[in-house]
């Protein structure tokens, strides 16, 4: 039977020419021999089954190692573990604190805290730091009424407060002084005084007086009063300075019997004084006489360190008078 395709025939033996021309060819290495070509990997395909591959009936059968366990999709699903977040812990529940009940302390520790609080560093005077100084001191006063009215009580109880003010400027010739701006129950809460005498000697101010606005009479729990002179002017090298000889210690004399006629529950009174001031001097000695006259003890205060004894130290009497010479010298 002709070929149907003459030309494809052709074709053919061209190639074969042309196959059976190459393999004539041998090429020579550097020796004069002949090169043997590299063996390649082979590239001819494997010969495929003649029976093709065949997948089982999915209603047929299945061997008995063939068979797959059903996975759910949710586990084929790849994710980060670190994206995952893990289920916050439960935190514990926490046992209810009751809130601290201060005054259901025992009264004895109010008072060790009230104090710890409101002790003054040193006698409370009317000046222009207390707004200052006694605010912060003060601001447990604010926590509420029950603590308001303790810790006033032992503020007032436990400083001493100055009758009238000796700070020179706004307040120092007030007619006003710090116990005429207290009220009464703050008064009656009072414990200790203090007269300090020396400022404004040579023309004392006209707020230092003893009437019924100074509130003395409310002062029923004062149990100590401390005099202090911080000079004497019956001194000699006070001469020349004096308004008058004896004019200001019969002023403080005056004044001191006029406080202690007030304060009618006072026991004792504490005397001090400043450098050159002496126990014998016409100061204090006039001013001792007048307590003894009221019927007071007489202590003394630890500034100067008094004894009931006669002898006395005039050193620095000696050293205040020379320092006073000193600065009058031209």
């Amino acid at each position: 039977m002709p070929s149907k395709h003459p030309q494809a025939k052709g074709k053919a033996k061209g190639k074969g020419k042309a196959k059976g021309q190459g393999k004539g060819k041998q090429k020579h290495n550097g020796n004069g021999g002949p090169h043997r070509a590299a063996r390649s990997p082979s590239l001819t395909p494997a010969p495929v089954g003649s029976t093709p591959a065949t997948l089982p009936s999915p209603d047929g059968p299945l061997n008995p190692g063939d068979e797959v366990p059903e996975i759910s999709m949710d586990g084929l699903a790849i994710d980060d573990p670190d994206a995952a977040e893990a289920p916050a812990p439960i935190p514990p529940k926490k046992k209810k604190r009751e809130p601290f009940r201060f005054l259901d302390l025992p009264a004895e520790l109010r008072i060790e805290v009230y104090t710890y609080f409101v002790a003054a560093d040193d006698v409370v005077d009317l000046n222009t730091q207390n707004h200052k100084y006694l605010r912060k001191k003060l601001s447990i006063l604010k926590t509420c009424k029950a603590i308001h009215r303790e810790a006033t009580h032992v503020f007032y109880s436990i400083n001493t407060f100055r009758i009238f003010p000796t700070q020179g400027g706004r307040y120092f010739k007030t007619k006003k002084p710090l116990l005429a701006r207290l009220k009464p129950h703050q008064r009656r809460s009072l414990s200790s005084l203090e007269l300090r005498l020396g400022p404004g000697w040579t023309d004392p101010p006209r707020g230092w007086v003893v009437n019924p606005a100074l509130g003395l009479s409310d002062c029923v729990n004062v149990h100590k009063l401390t005099v202090f002179a911080e000079i004497d002017p019956s001194e000699s090298y006070y001469e020349g300075y004096r308004r008058a000889d004896g004019f200001y210690e019969g002023f403080c004399r005056d004044l001191l019997r006029n406080v202690l006629t007030e304060l009618s529950s006072l026991d004792c009174v504490h005397f001090d004084g400043g450098p050159g001031v002496k126990k014998r001097g016409a100061m204090v000695a006039g001013l001792i006489q007048v307590a003894e006259e009221m019927g007071k003890e007489i202590r003394w205060g630890p500034e100067r360190g008094w004894t009931d004894q006669e002898e006395e130290d005039d050193a620095p009497a000696a050293l205040a008078e020379a320092a006073l010479a000193g600065a009058a010298m031209p």
